[in-house]
């Protein structure tokens, strides 16, 4: 069947979280946004949490301040204040090729939703890079209660989107959260969360390898 929507993962995949403030927090930063593991530092009890974090605003807060703190941000207040630029737009970055896969693919009539395992709320991010017009749905993991790679979450975005998912192609990241999508019947692209600026196509190969961009 002819794919008719394109699912998007958020973090690793259309954006990435990347300032100058965070360059001398590299390896942190690498563990905060992975798809899987687990925060060095952590209590058993956070650690714990930590698998759960993305389904709840206020624990995803309360984890990751607790990391943070373990890696030595540890003067009043200054681990929550990190946090709070962790989920502010100003430090997210979009790959080079993101502007053009959404307008791509929403200018050849398919239906466009970003669907992410995360505990706030990214459309700041969208808007801060005007491509909130070209994203159809949002399927938030804490608004779902729900994690990838669970199958629920795919059929929401795909029910919401009315489409039958063996006409979807799911992009992110993360074999493991994102190639979920197969078991609901999807097409999966996965692309590589590096660095924005040593990914400049990815966005727009995935499309193009599935016949959404001509060759």
């Amino acid at each position: 069947m002819a794919i008719r929507a394109v699912l998007f993962d958020f973090s690793g995949t259309l954006f990435r979280l990347e300032h100058e403030a965070l360059e001398d927090h590299g390896d942190l930063m690498r563990a905060l946004t992975a798809p899987v593991g687990v925060a060095d530092g952590l209590s058993p009890e956070m650690a714990e949490a930590w698998h759960r974090r993305d389904l709840d605003q206020h624990l995803h807060r309360d984890v990751h301040v607790n990391a943070l703190q373990a890696a030595g941000l540890t003067g009043d207040g200054e681990a929550l204040a990190f946090y709070e630029r962790l989920v502010s737009a100003a430090y997210w970055r979009a790959y080079p090729d993101t502007v053009q896969a959404l307008r791509t693919a929403s200018e050849a009539g398919l239906l466009i939703a970003v669907v992410s395992n995360i505990g706030w709320d990214i459309r700041v991010v969208l808007n801060k890079f005007g491509v909130a017009h070209l994203v159809d749905e949002v399927v938030l993991s804490y608004e779902e209660g729900v994690i990838k790679p669970d199958p629920k979450i795919f059929l929401t975005a795909c029910e919401r989107l009315g489409i039958d998912p063996r006409d979807v192609l799911m992009v992110g990241d993360s074999e493991e959260a994102d190639g979920g999508a197969r078991a609901v019947g999807a097409k999966v692209a996965i692309v590589e969360a590096l660095v924005t600026a040593e990914r400049p196509t990815a966005l727009v190969d995935s499309l193009r390898s599935h016949g959404i961009i001509p060759v």
